[in-house]
């Protein structure tokens, strides 16, 4: 196969580390598209073989034992080459058997997986050395996924742009992630998101602008939250927070830039802005549009338009009108331009030939004394910026002055004529993009505002609802998401498998595992594919016998299942070999599950929170429920607040009892709350 020609990146590559003829290189963007390069049709703990099999090069070297396989991935559109490895742990040789993230996640009670995938793509500087001891434990990773076999998994690092890569951004990051856990038929993955953005967390800039993380572009909701925060007063505050409303933010808050903000991004926008949602919306929306600014000191433009400058900056609105996805005649549109136009002449005539700004709503006004739809008015003013029409050209700014978006005139001295005949030179630039190389503001200004409301408006209320609300939000930080068990129409039945345990234990019951077996399969088929998943996927169930499937009990073994039993149901199996009961570090991912957690938030599960455990009851809560500060360190003898109760009346700092009372307001459509007074 031919090898593409590879973009270094900080230093050499290693011909130790790297058979080029062996290594398989695949596209970026495309890599792992349905078909491309391979269709997987069965479990995660069978495709991920696969994978490795057909799209991974094992690599000469290990990492403290573990089997390393290299996949490299070229940027179809910047040419560079990344490698992404993937690592097999075997949980039986691992010096952290258990799983952490399963227990922040609630998942406790699932049964060890035998073996743990770790995807890693490392940063950029690290893209042409071998991998080390300590990999697994580095957060500076631009991706580092783990999923266990049994298909449950937690993405664990990613870092874009923020965190540091040269080359490739979060979002392309995350694309690559999904893809990866949709082809192998991952079940279920979860995120702790703490990322931020310019010091902002996200999940609260995004849960209040979209009603949910910036994981939420790709399925990820909410789990459950810290501190005792559920679903519902998670969903609360989200409303809460979002349905602030801007008039009464300006009335209130004292801070003159806040209002200009909000007035600037107000005047720039076609639609009317009314809550904080939809100013953060559309300034999050602006930005994307918006490039960031690379050279403050940009030249301004000239007047007297030269063919090349035109080419670059201007297009002719004719032109533009001709490509719009309209339901407005091209002819209608062009009145409308030759309006404003003639509306703006008529301002600068009354200046002197001066200034000839005029704010949107004043040009919108003039025009509506000419033209009496409305719609149609917006819809060109939209469209109007650095467009040619007959000898001017028409620019839209924000006045540096009042902050107003104002429209501006400017006249070329090229004649119609020769326009007429540079058009098609003229017109270079998208046509569909309404913001051009002469943005009033840039993207870097964006996140500046964006960052000062998030503070001003938001972290400095003083309204203890909204207070509480953000608390609530910035205490949520485990996120899932759930691939759901799909019975695809093929010649394959599927069934999600239990075991019932001989003796009935206190812990809640495993997650059940997915089977895959042919039509023609029988009942003895399908107990053989039961006892093999089983036993490849899970360490207490190594000697698992299985004896009846309960859905099946009194049929022959070679009864075909196809018509018994309905593919894509539940079943249940019944065997030997298997004992919860006897204590082993390698039965639940949770541990032995000695411990309780009783906290006066509500919180019955450690959810990833610092906790401190009563010296007399040994009941865990949190510190900070607790009255014990993050950088305070725990005391040597602590007792809970119900020991020191039994004890005798004691003062302890005053808590939050509950989310109830502030949760309690209702949120009725059209319903004005004042939640700064």
């Amino acid at each position: 196969m031919s090898i593409p020609i590879i973009k270094m990146i900080g230093g050499s590559i290693n011909s130790k580390k790297r058979k080029m003829r062996s290594a398989k290189y695949y596209g970026l963007q495309s890599f792992l598209q349905p078909g491309c390069p391979i269709s997987l049709s069965g479990t995660f703990r069978d495709n991920v073989r696969l994978f490795l099999q057909e799209c991974g090069q094992v690599e000469d070297y290990n990492v403290e034992g573990m089997p390393i396989w290299c996949t490299f991935l070229v940027h179809e559109n910047r040419g560079f080459v990344l490698p992404m490895y993937t690592i097999e742990e075997c949980v039986k040789n691992s010096l952290q058997p258990l799983c952490d993230h399963c227990r922040c996640s609630g998942w406790s009670h699932h049964f060890v997986s035998k073996r743990k995938y770790h995807f890693i793509i490392p940063i950029d500087n690290e893209w042409n050395k071998p991998l080390d001891d300590g990999v697994l434990d580095l957060q500076t990773h631009i991706l580092h996924g783990l999923i266990h076999c049994n298909g449950f998994g937690h993405l664990l690092c990613i870092n874009g742009s923020e965190g540091g890569s040269n080359f490739i951004c979060g979002r392309e990051v995350m694309d690559l992630w999904d893809r990866i856990c949709t082809t192998l038929h991952s079940r279920k993955i979860s995120v702790v998101d703490t990322s931020k953005k310019r010091k902002m967390d996200l999940r609260l800039l995004y849960g209040v602008s979209y009603g949910h993380t910036w994981f939420g572009r790709w399925g990820y909701q909410f789990c459950h939250g810290s501190f005792g925060v559920t679903k519902d007063t998670y969903d609360q505050a989200l409303q809460i927070l979002s349905s602030l409303e801007l008039d009464i933010i300006v009335h209130n808050l004292q801070h003159f830039s806040v209002k200009k903000i909000i007035c600037r991004y107000r005047d720039l926008s076609d639609t009317e802005l009314l809550t904080i949602r939809d100013l953060f919306r559309f300034m999050l929306a602006l930005k994307f549009r918006t490039p960031e600014k690379k050279n403050i000191d940009q030249p301004k433009p000239k007047l007297n338009l030269t063919k090349k400058e035109k080419q670059g900056r201007c297009r002719k609105f004719s032109n533009l009108a001709a490509k719009l996805d309209s339901r407005w005649h091209v002819r209608r549109l062009e009145h409308v331009a030759n309006v404003v136009v003639d509306a703006l002449k008529e301002k600068k005539a009354q200046n002197g030939n001066g200034n000839c700004g005029m704010s949107r709503q004043e040009v919108r006004d003039t025009a509506r004394l000419h033209i009496g739809d409305t719609g149609l008015i917006d819809y060109v003013l939209k469209s109007m910026n650095n467009v040619i029409v007959g000898g001017y050209v028409v620019r839209r700014a924000v006045n540096s002055c009042t902050g107003v978006l104002e429209y501006s005139l400017q006249e070329i001295t090229d004649s119609p004529s020769r326009l007429d005949q540079d058009s098609e030179e003229i017109d270079q630039g998208r046509v569909d993009s309404m913001i051009t190389r002469y943005n009033p503001i840039s993207g870097s200004d964006i996140y500046r505002d964006l960052a000062y409301l998030y503070h001003h408006v938001l972290l400095d209320s003083d309204s203890e609802t909204v207070e509480f609300a953000i608390r609530t939000v910035l205490d949520s930080k485990n996120f899932t998401k759930e691939w759901p068990f799909n019975d695809d129409a093929d010649e394959f039945l599927r069934f999600i498998c239990r075991v019932i345990p001989l003796v009935p234990t206190e812990r809640r019951n495993s997650v059940g595992e997915q089977l895959v077996v042919p039509l023609h399969a029988t009942i003895r088929d399908l107990k053989a594919v039961a006892e093999i998943a089983m036993r490849d996927t899970y360490c207490v169930m190594e000697n698992l016998k299985v004896r009846e499937i309960v859905e099946l009990e009194g049929l022959a073994d070679d009864e075909v299942i196809f018509g018994t039993l309905e593919s894509g149901s539940e079943i249940s199996v019944r065997g030997s070999g298997v004992d919860l009961l006897t204590t082993s570090d390698l039965n639940y991912e949770g541990g032995a599950d000695n411990w309780v957690v009783n906290c006066k938030c509500g919180a019955q599960d450690d959810d990833g929170e610092r906790m401190v455990a009563c010296d007399l009851c040994e009941v865990w809560q949190h510190t900070r429920c607790s009255g014990i500060d993050d950088s305070e360190a725990v005391p040597p003898l602590f007792m809970c607040y119900r020991c020191c109760d039994s004890i005798g009346p004691q003062k302890y700092p005053k808590q939050i009892d509950s989310f109830t009372d502030w949760m309690m307001v209702p949120i009725v459509g059209n319903t004005h709350i004042d939640l700064f007074n």
